[in-house]
């Protein structure tokens, strides 16, 4: 039986608004559901049920009353613990902050809060958002739906792993080296990460720097739309925030809600399985090879064909480990005994770099960025597997081999997702069945520059493509064996980082 928890957004927000769905009896659903799932795969980590039960009350009495309603009124949302909630505990993933409780919201949460969502709980994250095993020393591991002793991705993982078992309708994430795309692609859901600035952000360190964005995850592309139509703001805050040709953000969150409705049979297809460096594992290889030749017909033409990135790694790794340095280099030197393997990792990385090395990285990214500028003016969308590997063990810290060849740097695997960063380019991951490990695949799904709305209406029209396809739609976990599986706090090496 369907249970309102189970509910899209979009389907729950409606029946809301027409007084056939009460904000309270979702918001039970999804606490019920939160205490049935978490003890296997513990992604949400911080809750104030009360609080959020006074505000479902208080949702459901303007519903009545006939109130104006916002956007996400009534809808329970989760929040990455990397943004601030006030009076509800965010610890960041890291033991110095395990008190800490905010008392303001990030701007991201208080937009969601006013068009009427109810955030109901913390979703887990590494430490700092470093990395995409999601684990830290505050509150464990996160472990993936399908299997608990797998890993869930990162650093959004929490949030992935919470809305594939539906604890919530709806959760946010953020994103640098594909921390919205890779736990979606592990945990079989949508994460979108948006152009730099379309989701204005408030806490980046290098507030020019397009590298980290904060965006949406849902379960279907329509949901994730929703919530971007929420996040979506101008923010003087926020350097990067910025006017869509000829339109204020603040004035256009139709363009991104309802998805818009694209022909698929008008676009030139790209299609890439590594980028022609991409350390991909051969079980994604083939997964996406059959994904593209599933898809390909629907479009006006396919063709292998990708925008050279070379030297984006070493772009990659220098311009990550600036904003590191800059968020992170006092506790390192100040708190080192309370600083994980991934911090300190990042931190020396760094500091081992000179000036002449961060020139030449931004030099070679402005290469990269036009060299996508050109490649899309013979291509409309780009396609990718959305991350290298298929889903491991999370008490690997990361993996250090795929396929029996080294990876650079703990943050290597997620190269697929990091090309795209550097170039600034929209991005969606959309579930597509599973690989042939029995895990969920993502597609990455790719835009040209601003081309956010496009994004979503591809990824919508090829979702709906598949909708009736059992080997590409979105694959959903036994919620019954998890129920039955051991909690994830009783495995060795929960705990820490290894």
């Amino acid at each position: 039986m369907t249970e309102p928890c189970d509910l899209s957004a979009i389907t729950a927000r409606r029946l809301i608004g027409e007084k056939k769905l009460s904000p309270v009896e979702l918001l039970e659903s999804c606490l019920a559901r939160t205490e049935a799932m978490n003890p296997a795969i513990n992604a949400m980590v911080a809750m104030l049920p009360e609080r959020a039960r006074a505000e479902a009350k208080a949702a459901e009495a303007a519903v009545m009353r006939g109130d104006k309603l916002g956007a996400l009124h009534g809808l329970p949302v989760g929040i990455k613990d990397l943004d601030d909630t006030e009076g509800l505990v965010t610890t960041y993933g890291s033991t110095i902050f395990k008190d800490n409780v905010p008392k303001a919201d990030a701007g991201m949460v208080a937009r969601i809060r006013a068009a009427g969502g109810i955030v109901f709980g913390k979703t887990n994250t590494p430490e700092f958002g470093l990395g995409a095993n999601t684990r830290n020393a505050v509150y464990g591991a996160t472990g993936n739906p399908f299997d608990n002793t797998r890993s869930a991705a990162g650093s959004s993982g929490g949030s992935a792993a919470a809305l594939a078992v539906d604890m919530a309708p709806l959760c946010s994430g953020s994103d640098t080296g594909g921390s919205l795309r890779n736990p979606a692609a592990f945990c079989g859901i949508v994460g979108f990460r948006p152009s730099a600035g379309l989701v204005s952000s408030e806490r980046r360190p290098h507030g020019w720097s397009c590298l980290p964005v904060v965006g949406p995850m849902g379960r279907d592309v329509a949901d994730a739309a929703l919530l971007l139509s929420v996040q979506a703001a101008d923010d003087a805050r926020d350097p990067l925030s910025y006017t869509l040709p000829g339109e204020p953000v603040r004035g256009v969150p139709s363009r991104f809600h309802p998805a818009p409705r694209v022909d698929l049979s008008s676009l030139r297809l790209a299609f890439s399985e590594d980028f022609g460096q991409a350390p991909t594992e051969n079980v994604v290889r083939e997964a996406f090879r059959a994904r593209v030749a599933a898809i390909a017909p629907l479009f006006a033409r396919a063709e292998a064909a990708h925008p050279d990135i070379t030297g984006g790694d070493e772009v990659f790794e220098v311009l990550r480990a600036a904003n590191v340095l800059s968020s992170h280099l006092e506790k390192y030197r100040n708190r080192p005994q309370d600083c994980g393997p991934n911090l300190h990792a990042n931190v020396e990385e760094g500091l081992a770099y000179n000036l002449n090395d961060y020139a030449k990285a931004a030099q070679r990214q402005t290469e990269i960025y036009r060299n996508w500028l050109s490649f899309f003016g013979g291509h409309d969308v780009l396609v990718t597997p959305g991350i290298c590997c298929s889903p491991r063990d999370w008490r690997e810290l990361y993996p250090a081999e795929i396929d029996g060849k080294p990876t650079r740097t703990y943050f290597h695997w997620l190269s697929l997702a990091y090309y795209v960063t550097i170039a600034g380019h929209p991005a969606l991951c959309l579930p597509m069945g599973k690989d042939a490990r029995g895990m969920p695949f993502g597609l990455q799904i790719v835009g040209p520059r601003g081309g956010d709305a496009l994004v979503l209406g591809v990824a919508l029209a090829i979702e709906q493509a598949c909708a009736g396809d059992a080997l590409l739609a979105r694959p959903k976990p036994d919620l019954a064996a998890l129920r039955a599986a051991k909690p994830i706090s009783q495995l060795e090496g929960f705990l820490g980082f290894g």
